[in-house]
């Protein structure tokens, strides 16, 4: 396999190793990969933020309905908070 064509990235999901197979994640694919199962109900709030990321913003937060390009390597902290 060619570098070029990097198909899996290792990236670190709350401080877990996860494989994936896709260039890019959504913010609700990030929160699937952090919680089995995820947190459910009306008060859920999810804050996801991340560094070592691709290009010209390597750090930042996801918010939902964004999705973020994966870099190998890359490192993201996942936290559910109740809002009530």
């Amino acid at each position: 396999m060619n570098n070029g064509d990097h198909k899996e990235y290792t990236i670190v999901v709350n401080a877990r190793e996860k494989v994936v197979a896709a260039k890019t994640l959504s913010f609700a694919e990030v929160i699937a990969l952090a919680f089995d199962p995820p947190p459910s109900g009306p008060n859920i709030m999810f804050t996801i933020t991340y560094r070592r990321g691709e290009g010209n913003k390597p750090q930042g937060s996801l918010v939902e309905g964004e999705a973020v390009t994966l870099k190998e390597g890359m490192i993201f902290n996942v936290t559910a908070t109740d809002k009530s």
